[in-house]
């Protein structure tokens, strides 16, 4: 996969897809939130995230995806419904940031509501 394909996979909630891509010393900071850092860690969180999928209705939109040198840039929008209700509507920018071997290093997603 290119890391373009990889990051667009990572923002849309398929987490798995993008794993055999993670840098060992790969860190993930949702800006005001938490880092994660390490691979194990990345991986635990995206496994939680996916269990909350798992129990709400994701409409995942993507507006721009920009790729320049070893960066991948992507904003969209996620909306999480359960009952057709809304929960939560997110405004979100992920930035990717990959090595010369083409592993995702760094993860730097902003996230709005």
């Amino acid at each position: 996969m290119t890391p373009k394909q990889v990051a667009e996979a990572f923002s849309n909630g398929k987490f798995d897809v993008a794993f055999p891509f993670l840098a060992d010393n790969i860190e993930w900071t949702v800006a005001g939130k938490d880092k994660y850092i390490g691979r194990e860690s990345v991986i635990e969180n995206c496994i939680k995230t996916e269990e909350y999928f798992k129990t709400v209705t994701t409409d995942f939109k993507t507006f721009n995806i920009i790729e320049e040198n070893q960066c991948v840039v992507i904003n969209g929008t996620a909306e999480f419904l359960k009952d057709n209700k809304r929960l939560a509507f997110i405004f979100a920018c992920d930035v990717y940031e990959f090595n010369s071997e083409n592993k995702l290093e760094k993860i730097t997603s902003y996230c709005i509501e």
